[in-house]
C-alpha cells in the first residue's frame, strides 16, 4: 500500500503545476464550494492511478488544483466512505497521497445529524473533538513511516485554527457552534435509540466520514480543521424521516457562509 501511495504521489507530482501545502476535503452537499476555487487543473479520480472511485450522489469525484482567495490549494470534490465497501486504507489513501505531495494543513467538511438540543438545521459546527465508532481503525496493520506506531490524539483538531475560525466568524457575523463529532460506518441514518446513545456518549453530531481521514492526517503530523453542517436533527421528540436528498439540500443552503469562512481561514492561516 505504501508503495502505491508513493507511485500515485509521483504521478500527480509530474502533472500538477503547483504543490500546495493546504488541502480541503469537500463532503456531502458541499462539493459546490469548489465553485469558490479558481481552478487551474482538474483531474478525475478515475484517471489517477490507484485512486478509489466516489460512488455517492453529490460527490463529483475530482481532484482540483486552484486558488481560494490568494492561496494555492488542493481540493477533493468528493470523498470515499467505509460503507461503499472500501477498506480504511482505501478510504484514507488520498490523505496519505496529499501528505506525500507536501500538504501540511487539512480542512475537512461534512454533513451531519445534530444531537445537541441547541442546534438547528443549517448550523455550522466547528469540530473540537471526535469519537471513533468505526469497526476498523485506519492505522490497523503495519505502521507507515509517516508517523509513530501510537500517535497522540489529544489535539486532533488544531486549537489555533479553531481560534482563528471563531475570530473570523465573530468578525463576519457568522453563527457557529462547537461540538464533538462521532463517526459511524453507515449507510443507514440513525435510529432514535442510536441518536440517544451517541448523545450519552458525549457526541453533538453524527456522520459517516471524517474521523478516519483526521486520524491519518494527524498520524502524518498535519494540522486539521473540521466543520460539520447540521443537515438533520436527532433530538428526542424531534426526529423526522431523513433522506440523502434532504441532507444535500440543507448542506447546499449553507454553502455561501461555509465558503466565506473557509476562504478567510485559508488566506490567514
Amino acid at each position: 500500500m505504501y508503495e502505491n501511495i508513493q507511485k500515485t504521489a509521483s504521478w500527480l507530482r509530474e502533472r500538477l503545476d503547483v504543490l500546495p501545502t493546504t488541502a480541503i476535503i469537500l463532503g456531502t452537499g458541499l462539493g459546490r464550494l469548489a465553485e469558490e476555487i479558481s481552478v487551474t487543473q482538474s483531474i478525475a479520480y478515475s484517471d489517477i492511478p490507484n485512486f478509489p472511485l466516489s460512488t455517492v450522489e453529490g460527490h463529483s469525484g475530482r481532484l482540483i488544483l486552484g486558488r481560494l482567495g490568494s492561496t494555492d490549494i488542493l481540493a477533493m470534490q468528493g470523498r470515499f466512505h467505509y460503507y461503499e465497501g472500501y477498506s480504511m486504507k482505501e478510504v484514507t489513501f488520498p490523505v496519505r497521497v496529499m501528505y506525500e505531495l507536501g500538504v501540511r494543513t487539512l480542512f475537512v467538511s461534512n454533513a451531519a445529524g445534530g444531537m445537541n438540543p441547541s442546534f438547528a438545521i443549517g448550523d455550522m459546527m466547528i469540530i473540537t473533538d471526535h469519537i471513533n465508532f468505526f469497526p476498523e481503525h485506519p492505522l490497523r496493520g503495519k505502521n507507515f513511516p509517516t508517523g509513530p506506531r501510537f500517535p497522540d490524539m489529544s489535539e486532533a483538531y488544531d486549537r489555533g485554527l479553531i481560534a482563528l475560525a471563531d475570530a473570523i466568524a465573530a468578525e463576519k457575523g457568522i453563527k457557529v457552534q462547537h461540538g464533538v463529532y462521532i463517526g459511524t460506518q453507515g449507510p443507514t441514518f440513525e435510529t432514535p435509540a442510536e441518536y440517544k446513545m451517541f448523545r450519552v456518549l458525549g457526541a453533538d453530531a453524527v456522520g459517516m466520514s471524517t474521523v478516519p481521514e483526521v486520524i491519518v492526517a494527524r498520524h502524518c503530523g498535519m494540522r486539521v480543521f473540521g466543520v460539520s453542517i447540521i443537515t438533520d436533527l436527532g433530538l428526542e421528540g424531534r426526529i423526522v424521516e431523513c433522506s440523502h436528498e434532504e441532507v444535500q439540500r440543507a448542506a447546499n443552503a449553507v454553502q455561501p457562509l461555509m465558503a466565506e469562512l473557509m476562504r478567510e481561514m485559508i488566506s490567514r492561516s
